[in-house]
């Protein structure tokens, strides 16, 4: 495993192309474009006041950049870079901006959801979408980026509406059966819009492409409800996290719950592996740092029993078996983690100096290099699977991975089970 130099950065703001090739990153006002393979300067772009979000369009042609505080989104192009686009949406204000799926329309929502404005690159028109509501994920688009799914709310009532994305045309609106609709979230298969209310009431609705109710689901009532919600990529189960500390998983035949996954303070199946932290002395210096193995030490304790801290552990669920896997005990609390897009492998931070890589042959810690310790905050995987970029308050480094067969002789002499 190899490290980048460190490069500066802002506000965590950094994102790789939706290629691959390019490596996104602001520091204050700039916009720091960089070749993934070479990290060589492409573009460097100067915008107007401090960037707060950044977004690349599909086709990695273009990246917005905008200033929610100003009213502004700024678009870079790279083939282009002489050319570029500023969109002011003045006193309305700007609280969101996002790409659509075909990369040549902005979709800005105005302070208070007053309205969504949807600008074209392409023909400079403008296009206007009323009532949006203001929820923690109101907008999805389905996988094909041929539909797009709006919560709204009016007249105090919750509907979502369901537009063409090729021209905006209102394609189907419908109420929802909800009393504070929360998020919506197109399955993969685009066929099933998952509606989800607030926490105050246990109730996620599955809706079709053209309106209908497909099923309601409700786990108990009088207590709080749902927290998260996540398709499976098959689009064949639906996960519901919920507030009782257990996760839910609903079939897509029937959509009733096929089984759920609890969350116990302790566990006493011999054959579930428990992954500790455990700090080592200062002379080891920088590299792997082993787990317990799987089998005697990575087993239950002699008690056949082992506690821990919630906030700091990672379950992980074999969703084939409809079982736990493994359970990753970290010193401190877990703050991210992602999975590789190429295979079972999770990279985990919790915010100190160190990475965490979790897959089935077996699980490593690594030490983050560079002057003073560079707190991992947040990370985000390269497409390829080969790299991940790790990202503290400051600044940002690329972390190269080793082949698959490499990682299983490093867990082999660290101990791990492969």
């Amino acid at each position: 495993m190899n490290f980048s130099e460190v490069f500066k950065l802002s506000s965590l703001l950094c994102k790789f192309s939706p290629d691959g090739k390019y490596l996104a990153s602001c520091v204050q006002y700039r916009l720091v474009v960089r070749d993934v393979n070479t990290l060589q300067i492409l573009q460097l772009y100067t915008c107007l006041d401090q960037i707060q979000h950044i977004e690349w369009s599909a086709d990695s042609l273009f990246i917005l950049c905008a200033m929610y505080k100003r009213g502004l989104v700024q678009v870079w192009s790279l083939e282009q870079p002489e050319w570029h686009c500023k969109i002011d949406e003045g006193s309305a204000g700007l609280v969101a901006s996002c790409w659509s799926p075909d990369g040549r329309h902005i979709l800005n929502t105005t302070e208070f959801h007053l309205r969504i404005t949807v600008w074209s690159l392409c023909t400079k028109s403008v296009s206007y979408i009323k009532y949006p509501k203001a929820c923690l994920q109101g907008i999805t688009f389905t996988r094909d980026g041929r539909y797009m799914a709006l919560a709204e709310r009016r007249d105090c009532k919750d509907y979502v509406s369901i537009f063409v994305c090729s021209d905006w045309q209102l394609l189907r609106h419908f109420d929802t059966d909800t009393q504070d609709l929360t998020g919506i979230e197109w399955a993969p298969n685009g066929c099933v819009l998952a509606v989800w209310d607030s926490c105050l009431e246990y109730k996620i609705l599955l809706y079709s492409l053209d309106g209908r109710l497909l099923s309601a689901y409700s786990a108990y009532e009088w207590s709080l409800g749902i927290k998260c919600v996540a398709w499976s990529p098959s689009s064949q189960f639906l996960a519901v996290g919920s507030y009782d500390g257990k996760v839910r998983i609903l079939n897509h035949v029937t959509w009733k719950m096929i089984t759920e996954f609890g969350h116990p303070a302790t566990i006493n199946n011999p054959k579930i592996v428990v992954y500790k932290e455990a700090e080592k002395s200062p002379q080891l210096g920088l590299g792997c740092l082993s787990f317990p193995p799987p089998g005697a030490g990575a087993g239950p304790l002699p008690s056949s029993e082992s506690k821990y801290n919630i906030p700091n552990a990672v379950w992980v669920w074999d969703i084939q078996k409809l079982r736990l896997f493994a359970v990753l005990e970290q010193l401190s609390p877990v703050r991210t983690f992602q999975w590789d897009p190429q295979q079972p492998r999770l990279a985990i931070c919790t915010g100190g100096s160190r990475l965490y890589l979790w897959s089935p042959a077996g699980c490593m810690s690594v030490q983050v290099p560079g002057e003073g310790d560079f707190a991992v905050l947040s990370l985000c995987w390269h497409l390829s699977g080969d790299s991940m970029a790790l990202l503290s308050k400051d600044h940002v480094c690329l972390c190269f991975l080793e082949t698959e067969a490499s990682v299983s002789t490093a867990c082999r002499q660290l101990g791990g089970h492969t």
